[in-house]
């Protein structure tokens, strides 16, 4: 039997949906601790997904693309990741399935490999990087000649971006909220970046000079001040602006809320509607978690974890029957 623990991820924004000098996508993201998908797979004579997850048909479109012919699996899924919240739980769920097939049947590729196969990364690599490597992740985006258009990674069939870095992220309390409501996606995401794209070159510039000289140096700084002011400063900028902008008046108060008391930088990852914040101790990080969740009690309703960044990739372990 093979058993899979994969982590979810915040996306901290995507830099260039611009792309005039050639490039488009490119993104910044942290690989987190909590919530995990977690499943287990053995050899079947069919493809079976096994578990109360919306995410079970995408699983087994993922297992069906890489089993040998003739072959099945079962996969059972023990614990998921909430999906179209913006914590990556699409590219988990095909990227486990995949993995699963891969140990299973020793297939023997890798995770890049996967990713290809089960057409995750179009957009976006750092839920690719997440599976493979944890930490904090910046990814290269794609030659736009080659991707021909600004869409979400599942509209596009390009293969993930290089990882420009990877760096294991300090050990900062990251209170995230994740409220019981679903972000723009499939359509209504290909719709809003027929509409908002190209984003003007002046605010792609401003993104790349905030994450190159201050994002960035915070981390490899331990600079929690610095690394907060550059999450506040990029809600505000570029294609996270409109992102920030689809949101609910809950979600916007809240990350004002966590700026306001405590947090050192607060934002939206992805589309939404997930927020974090990056707390100052465990202390300040349990007392803002309490404090968010009364504020999604009484709005959206949902769930408030304190977690932290995962400084390695998903856990896979057990061996093929």
């Amino acid at each position: 039997m093979i058993k899979i623990v994969s982590p979810s991820r915040l996306h901290l924004t995507l830099i260039d949906l611009n792309a005039e000098i050639g490039r488009v996508d490119g993104g910044v993201g942290i690989t987190l601790e909590s919530p995990g998908m977690e499943l287990s797979a053995v050899k079947a004579d069919a493809v079976e997904v096994v578990g109360d997850s919306v995410l079970a048909d995408r699983m087994r479109k993922a297992a069906k693309s890489m089993l040998p012919e003739g072959q099945g699996i079962r996969i059972t899924i023990e614990k998921d990741i909430p999906d179209h919240v913006g914590l990556g739980s699409g590219t988990q769920a095909a990227l486990s399935a995949a993995a699963a097939v891969n140990e299973v049947y020793g297939l023997g590729k890798s995770i890049r490999e996967l990713a290809v196969a089960v057409g995750r990364g179009g957009t976006s690599g750092i839920g690719v990087a997440a599976f493979e490597k944890g930490g904090f992740i910046l990814d290269g985006g794609h030659k736009f000649k080659d991707k021909g258009a600004f869409s979400p990674s599942a509209a596009s069939h390009v293969p993930p971006g290089p990882v420009l870095l990877r760096q294991d992220f300090p050990d900062w309390p990251i209170v995230l909220a994740i409220p019981d409501i679903k972000g723009a996606h499939d359509a209504e995401e290909v719709d809003i970046f027929k509409k908002v794209c190209p984003i003007p070159l002046a605010e792609v510039q401003e993104v790349a000079h905030v994450i190159l000289m201050q994002m960035l140096p915070a981390i490899v700084e331990n600079d929690m001040d610095n690394f907060g002011k550059a999450v506040n400063h990029i809600q505000a900028v570029g294609f996270k602006r409109r992102e920030v902008e689809l949101q609910p008046r809950p979600v916007l108060d809240i990350m004002a809320y966590m700026r306001d008391n405590g947090a050192s930088g607060a934002g939206v990852s992805s589309f939404g509607p997930v927020l974090y914040g990056i707390a100052g101790s465990k202390a300040e990080g349990e007392k803002l978690q309490k404090e968010v969740q009364r504020m999604l009690d009484e709005s959206l309703g949902g769930e408030v974890l304190l977690t932290k960044a995962r400084n390695r990739g998903a856990d896979i372990s057990g061996g093929p029957d």
